[in-house]
């Protein structure tokens, strides 16, 4: 059966501190890539195949820019998105499928809550139970339905792997990455996922991120790229991990499911992180201090930014450890 890395061949990330004692050990790879596609960092296996989930929908949203759907402004950013179904993101979902003169019964992901409390109360309040539009990934299916409807694709197979769009993602992802596509499982949306290494995804996002500023560059990949810190908020919400490191750092910063976090800054430098057991709660904190180690970003405005995104945690509702550096990454500060 295919595999990702094991844990033989990872390294320990962070550790979960409480009271003085350690509790929990996060294992995973990641690396830091330069605009050159040289590898600047590298912790554990960044040449085994992992899914990169969601941390791929940037190139999602550009196979349906680049099969002719005319997004624009929080629309690019929305497609890009793992949002958290909040009345804001859900207008936006419903205006993209509006201007496909479709509606949310066309959308194939699963209906779900919001993770937003005041749409989920406003759903609860007025009996309309769970939406499509709120499930996290909606704006990305809008923006497939949408290249449907621009090239008179059929709609009720779009997440099918030989779909005329999902046959374009894989050609921009293997593009992008540099790698032949290993493996194509489904995603929790419903959505053909690839298997690609760090090392691929790292070079994708690097690329993504230094688009605006190079002239050779896809001006569709540009607009991703510059919608995505224009709108920190479409991407995943307010006061969220992605939205803030974004608001604050003016990087790109895209979660993927299972413990995937990729970000990248407007030079071309990316991190790409795999944390093993699939927690995503030190992704964050791992990626920001691999990319501060190698001197893509100030670590004076890191600091700052990681007390908003890393959560304490807590004993009786009062702090009483961290998640913290474990010694493999702190190695990389002195």
């Amino acid at each position: 059966m295919p595999e990702t890395f094991k844990a033989a061949d990872a390294v320990e990330l962070a550790v979960v501190e409480r009271n003085g004692f350690i509790e929990s050990r996060h294992l995973g790879s990641a690396v830091v890539m330069a605009a050159d596609g040289s590898v600047v960092t590298e912790l554990g296996d960044i040449g085994a195949p992992i899914f990169p989930r969601s941390a791929l929908k940037p190139f999602q949203a550009l196979a349906s820019m680049q099969s002719g759907v005319p997004l624009r402004g929080v629309q690019v950013a929305l497609a890009c998105a793992s949002h958290t179904g909040s009345l804001e993101h859900m207008d936006v979902v419903n205006g993209m499928l509006k201007a496909a003169d479709l509606t949310d019964e066309d959308l194939q992901c699963p209906a779900a809550w919001p993770q937003d409390e005041t749409a989920r109360g406003w759903l609860v309040r007025t009996d309309r139970g769970r939406q499509r539009v709120a499930f996290n990934c909606s704006g990305k299916h809008a923006g497939f339905l949408w290249a449907c409807a621009e090239n008179g694709w059929d709609t009720k197979t779009y997440l099918d792997p030989n779909h005329p769009l999902q046959r374009r993602v894989m050609e921009i992802i293997e593009e992008y990455t540099g790698e032949r596509i290993s493996h194509l499982a489904t995603d929790g949306c419903g959505a053909p996922v690839p298997a690609v290494s760090l090392t691929g995804l790292a070079r994708a996002v690097g690329k993504l991120a230094k688009a605006p500023s190079d002239k050779n560059a896809d001006a569709r990949a540009a607009t991703i790229a510059t919608a995505m810190v224009d709108y920190p908020w479409a991407v995943q919400g307010h006061g969220t991990e992605n939205t803030v490191v974004m608001e604050d750092l003016e990087i790109i910063a895209k979660l993927g499911a299972e413990g995937v976090m990729v970000m990248g800054t407007d030079t071309g430098v990316s991190v790409a992180v795999k944390i093993l057991d699939g927690g995503a709660r030190a992704a964050s904190l791992i990626g920001l201090t691999l990319l501060a180690a190698a001197g893509a970003l100030d670590a004076e405005k890191v600091g700052p930014v990681l007390e908003k995104v890393v959560k304490p945690v807590l004993g009786g509702g009062e702090p009483v450890g961290r998640i913290r550096l474990a010694a493999p990454v702190m190695a990389l500060l002195d």
